[in-house]
């Protein structure tokens, strides 16, 4: 369609959108660190010289793992996004339609709340990374639930999945709205800080984790591109086109429900970013998945490396809650984005 960008032109820009947004995130905080700086601060790093300032030891120990983590888990959002709008057909869907998020926030909550008495080995056998596995489990048993129930003679429905997705949702709220009840002040302030997505706790082996798994994540989307460009023309089609509808279902919830589930596991909550990024690559870029999906994980990055350096810089020397940073943003956007190209949709 005319006035859409080409395919290369539309990669190399989100590249550089993301880039920038590295750079810029990297510069803002209470340390303030020029580009310059940043990028010669790298150059020695990768060059093997040692530390020379205190700018050097805050980008590289404080500030570079948590740009990282931030990046990974906008381009894990934006995959899954991208993945849940091509499988749904519809623009508008969100990961959240599989129960991801919802589950894994109501394991989180049961591991503060409940997990001290009911659990008191948990913390010593898994140490710190106790709520981000009870948060990943949480998230992959209320996905396999779901897509459980969406089965009907051995294939997927996927209005069935929807109509599951908003039952289990509403069942995972209400529970997490009890928990929230029975807890104290401290750990409700602990459910409500993780909810509201932070990327304080960034650590490299967690970036390791995330950034590993998300690479993985969008390396199996990419291999589902063209039968997602196949099954929007419907499942009767995309089967006489020769795409093995089933396993293309089951694949892309899968790889979506895993992505999502290991950036909620490591960050928290953080919204509206798998549906603003591929649904802004739809509209400027086409449909095709073979753009949508690795754009839409470049914008997501550039989304929430800019959200996060905002939550950082807003109210300092405290820090706003980055899932409140992402709706600001991605709320007028996501608006925006409607009134411009509203005769595309």
């Amino acid at each position: 369609m005319a006035g859409r960008l080409p395919p290369a032109l539309a990669v190399g820009g989100g590249v550089v959108l993301a880039l920038l947004a590295l750079l810029w995130g990297g510069a803002q905080g209470a340390y303030a660190i020029s580009p310059l700086q940043i990028l010669a601060v790298l150059r020695d790093a990768l060059g093997g010289h040692a530390a020379q300032g205190p700018e050097h030891l805050v980008f590289l120990n404080i500030r570079l793992p948590r740009l990282l983590l931030g990046a990974a888990a906008g381009a894990g959002l934006g995959v899954a996004g991208a993945l849940m709008q091509g499988l749904f057909r519809n623009p508008l869907a969100d990961p959240g339609l599989i129960g991801v998020s919802s589950g894994a926030a109501l394991a989180a909550a049961g591991a503060i709340v409940l997990g001290p008495q009911w659990w008191p080995d948990l913390g010593f056998k898994l140490g710190s990374w106790t709520l981000a596995c009870s948060a990943f489990a949480g998230g992959m048993l209320v996905t396999g639930l779901i897509y459980g129930l969406a089965q009907t003679q051995g294939s997927t429905r996927i209005a069935l999945m929807l109509l599951a997705g908003i039952a289990i949702n509403a069942l995972a709220g209400a529970g997490l709205g009890w928990l929230s009840y029975v807890s104290n002040d401290e750990q409700l302030r602990n459910v409500q800080l993780w909810l509201m997505g932070s990327l304080g706790q960034a650590r490299w082996p967690t970036v390791l984790l995330v950034g590993g798994a998300v690479a993985v994540c969008l390396a199996a989307a990419l291999l589902l591109a063209r039968a997602l460009n196949a099954l929007a023309l419907g499942e009767a089609q995309a089967q006489l086109m020769g795409v093995a509808v089933e396993r293309t279902k089951r694949w892309a919830i899968v790889v979506a429900a895993l992505a999502v589930g290991v950036v909620t596991s490591a960050t928290g909550v953080i919204g509206f970013i798998g549906l603003v990024a591929p649904h802004g690559v739809r509209l400027l870029a086409g449909p095709d998945h073979r753009v949508v999906l690795p754009c839409s994980a470049l914008l997501g990055a550039a989304l929430v490396l800019a959200a996060d350096a905002l939550a950082r810089t807003l109210v300092q020397p405290a820090e706003m809650p980055l899932g409140v940073l992402t709706a600001c943003i991605g709320v007028p956007l996501f608006l925006w984005m409607l009134r411009q190209f509203r005769g595309r949709v």
